[in-house]
């Protein structure tokens, strides 16, 4: 017989996306105890046959009705404070998610409600700000750091914009992630001057309203590394 006490491995997903400018992340309103009737980040405990990326595509489909997409996904931590859950010992393997254009997600199983949140609106500390379940805070700001940090020497916004995209575009995922815009020189060098950050299409956007020329579109280009980094305003 073993001594050891049983314990759960559960998922927890740190989804981000791009929203009216602003950098959104995915919650739902907890239906069930633990923390009845608040906010968290989707997730729920691995199964026997499953490994932990498989369980989180699976609760965040189940709890949020948003079926896997083709962006980014990334283990970020692993999260085992003996007292995190107060059901039992779990210890939780966070992802960070981020992709364009994600759908309004639909709660499910036994989330009440799922929507996207402005991340400022949740990392304030007015009346107004929820409090997050279980430790979904700490994994929220650890999430936000992952992917601000990435920015600076990968190429990892342009899996925040859709293809095709313009320069333009792809500065104001910088400006949102960042909260404060890049500078425009030094972007525009480190965009157009890293072999493979961007690749040029034929076609243009659409015209502005100041009759300017319009803005050339691109795609992802094949680099993933921004060498030396990208500073971060």
């Amino acid at each position: 017989m073993t001594t050891h006490p049983p314990f759960a491995v559960a998922v927890d997903l740190a989804v981000f996306t791009i929203r009216d400018g602003a950098l959104a992340v995915l919650l739902v309103e907890r239906g069930d105890p633990p923390y009845a009737g608040s906010w968290a980040l989707p997730g729920g405990f691995v199964e026997p046959d499953e490994d932990a990326e498989q369980a989180a595509w699976r609760e965040l489909a189940e709890e949020t009705g948003v079926e896997r997409f083709g962006g980014h996904l990334e283990q970020l931590r692993t999260y085992s404070a003996p007292d995190r859950d107060p059901r039992m010992r779990v210890v939780s393997v966070a992802h960070v998610a981020l992709a364009p254009d994600l759908p309004d997600p639909i709660a499910g199983t036994d989330a009440a409600s799922a929507r996207w949140w402005a991340v400022d609106d949740l990392l304030g500390d007015g009346p107004d700000t929820p409090t997050l379940a279980f430790d979904h805070r700490t994994i929220l700001i650890d999430a936000l750091e992952r992917v601000r940090a990435k920015l600076e020497y990968t190429t990892l916004a342009t899996e925040f914009v859709a293809e095709p995209f313009t320069l333009p575009e792809l500065r104001r995922v910088y400006t949102a992630v960042w909260g404060t815009p890049p500078d425009l020189g030094n972007f525009r060098r480190k965009v157009l001057g890293t072999e493979g950050f961007v690749v040029p299409t034929d076609a243009r956007g659409e015209a502005s309203g100041s009759g300017g020329p319009r803005a050339l579109l691109y795609r992802r280009g094949p680099a993933s590394l921004i060498q030396p980094p990208m500073v971060r305003g």
